[in-house]
């Protein structure tokens, strides 16, 4: 049976051509990745995103637009991410707050410094949601669905 993706959503928040990254710790290795993590049991997508950009940088993210769904593959190790990324800005700043576990710190990156960075990226989703983002692509928010069982019942009984 074919591995289930672990489903992820990252925030991509820019500010005057610089990109909201963070520094964190992997298998003993500092990696650079979008503010992104895990959709928790009850969460929607937008929750998610906001939550973890919160714990993992200490910024509030608000997110404007979906930039797409990501599948990818890892090849050392086959796991499947399905990563949900939506654009955004960021504000009500939290200095003192810690961050997230494995976080070491945040940086504001352009897109040419991510480049350089590539060998550090977390994965090769990190500089295409950048370069989507700089292509200007955005999904309204309206199209991201949450629905409950009773809802998505309702749907169904709905004549086609």
């Amino acid at each position: 049976m074919p591995q289930k993706p672990d489903v992820t959503v990252a925030a991509v928040a820019e500010d005057t051509g610089r990109f909201l990254v963070v520094e964190e710790r992997i298998n003993h290795q500092l990696v650079l990745n979008q503010p992104a993590g895990h959709v928790e049991r009850g969460e929607t997508l937008l929750e998610a995103v906001v939550r973890e950009a919160r714990e993992e940088t200490a910024w509030r993210f608000v997110p404007q637009a979906l930039m797409g769904a990501y599948l990818w593959r890892n090849p050392a190790n086959g796991r499947c991410t399905l990563r949900f990324a939506f654009s955004g800005t960021v504000r009500d700043h939290k200095p003192d707050q810690p961050l997230d576990t494995g976080i070491v710190t945040t940086h504001w990156l352009t897109r040419a410094e991510l480049q350089e960075c590539e060998p550090r990226l977390r994965s090769p989703l990190v500089l295409r949601c950048v370069d989507d983002y700089l292509r200007g692509v955005r999904i309204p928010l309206e199209q991201v669905a949450s629905l409950d069982l009773q809802t998505a019942q309702s749907f169904s009984s709905v004549a086609v």
